[in-house]
């Protein structure tokens, strides 16, 4: 009779948990999905790379997978010091990007972000708590993932590289909305 009475208990909780997402939350969830599918594109992740330094030539149709060619190396430094200089071929300097196959241009000088803000081949989870996470997210709290996303030259450029260049999908200010909406939403990472 306990264990009925106990089980007759549990009915109601797990039927709240499974429908219980309130509409704040799943929209937290829809725009985590939109996020993802930025971060998670080639464009991203050539460069969100770890502690190999290695970055990638995904998308510029090369096939899947494919590392920079030349057995590119950023090093430590991240920008190529102890080998060749990121700068060697890319250009740091605003200007049109629309000859195919010419070294990429942007008004910053070119780098690979921090290892801790490597997600090349991670889960959404995985990335999802990355970003969360300040100690992991270069620092910024919401509002500073969103304005990093409005204003670095790295990431505008990755929605309109030029060149024939497969850029990431969206925009800068559509991923920076759905950085805030994440955000208001508790910033959930899974749909359970």
């Amino acid at each position: 009779m306990r264990g009925m009475v106990f089980a007759l208990c549990l009915l109601p909780v797990g039927a709240v948990a499974q429908g219980g997402d309130s509409p704040a939350r799943a929209d937290g969830i829809a725009a985590w999905s939109r996020i993802y599918a930025t971060v998670s594109h080639p464009r991203c992740t050539n460069c969100h790379v770890g502690d190999s330094g290695r970055p990638g030539w995904e998308a510029l149709g090369y096939g899947e997978g494919r590392l920079h060619a030349m057995n590119i190396v950023a090093g430590d430094s991240r920008i190529g010091a102890e080998t060749i200089p990121c700068r060697t071929c890319h250009i740091s300097a605003a200007g049109p990007n629309d000859t195919p196959h010419a070294a990429p241009q942007i008004d910053d000088a070119w780098r690979l972000p921090p290892v801790e803000l490597a997600w090349r081949g991670k889960t959404s989870e995985e990335v999802c708590a990355q970003l969360r996470d300040p100690e992991r997210n270069d620092g910024f709290d919401i509002e500073g993932l969103a304005q990093h996303v409005l204003e670095s030259a790295f990431v505008n450029w990755g929605f309109a590289p030029g060149g024939g260049r497969e850029p990431a999908p969206g925009s800068a200010q559509a991923l920076a909305a759905d950085i805030r909406a994440w955000g208001a939403a508790g910033m959930p990472c899974d749909p359970g």
